[in-house]
């Protein structure tokens, strides 16, 4: 395992920190997606372009920063299993100092942790990841005061990849409440861009959700939402569209569902 201690003793301290806070808020989610245009598929003999992920989602607002984990389970048609998580949690210098650090457009400033954990078959050894992995992610991270928006996050990371050279990431991740007539709907995802490596290309995922309340109606808002997540993936996973003749660019549309507990 070549994941470097000092990054992993870092996010680990995070989570230590989390261990004696005061929890402000929390949510809790399960999306069902299914989409018919995933790329990047892990056996040459089957075609897994169509798949359904269940996907449970955890934010929560501390006295310490913020906390944000999700993990996907996606099951494709040629009945093909795989599972991935993210674990983010930031620690807030204004929080912990006890001093404001709002300047301009920027709310706050955090220390920023993740981890990347998944099970990925990949009898063809098509990608750096491999079956099994773990990547250590560290940087700091900006709440952005953005009219509209009810969040909008900037994280700076450093990469360490257990399985391929380490590179840098950008990620932003926003949520846009608004209203059409008398439906409410919401707009919200992320993008991450990571920088180019030794063995991987650059790669720059835009992933996104509209979603309209329908609890709402039934006067229960922002508990269920229907609608659509749109994904477009350059150079997904690192690599450069063609090589091997792998088409990795992705324009993915998933119907979903969402219920929030």
């Amino acid at each position: 395992m070549k994941l470097t201690q000092s990054p992993f003793l870092f996010v680990a301290g995070l989570f230590s920190v989390s261990s004696y806070a005061e929890v402000f808020w929390q949510d809790n989610s399960l999306t069902a997606l299914r989409g018919n245009d995933y790329k990047v598929h892990y056996s040459l003999d089957s075609d897994d372009s169509s798949r359904t992920v269940m996907t449970f989602e955890h934010a929560s607002g501390h006295s310490w920063g913020d906390l944000f984990l999700f993990s996907d389970y996606l099951v494709s048609d040629d009945n093909s299993t795989e599972w991935y998580t993210e674990i983010s949690p930031r620690l807030s210098l204004g929080k912990l100092s006890g001093k404001e650090l709002a300047y301009g457009p920027v709310k706050d400033v955090l220390l920023a942790g993740q981890l990347e954990l998944g099970n990925m078959d990949d009898p063809d050894h098509l990608t750096a990841t491999g079956p099994h992995f773990m990547n250590t992610l560290t940087g700091v991270g900006f709440d952005l005061d953005v009219p509209g928006f009810t969040f909008f996050q900037a994280n700076l990371y450093q990469r360490n990849n257990e399985d391929k050279a380490d590179n840098e990431q950008l990620t932003l991740a926003w949520g846009l409440p608004f209203t059409l007539g008398s439906e409410e709907f919401l707009y919200d995802g992320f993008l991450d861009w990571a920088s180019a490596s030794a063995d991987a290309h650059s790669t720059m995922n835009f992933t996104s959700q509209l979603k309209w309340d329908i609890g709402a109606r039934a006067g229960k808002p922002k508990k269920l939402y229907a609608g659509v997540e749109y994904v477009h993936w350059n150079d997904k996973f690192g690599i450069k569209d063609g090589t091997f003749g792998i088409d990795s660019n992705e324009r993915n549309i998933n119907l979903l569902v969402k219920y929030h507990f």
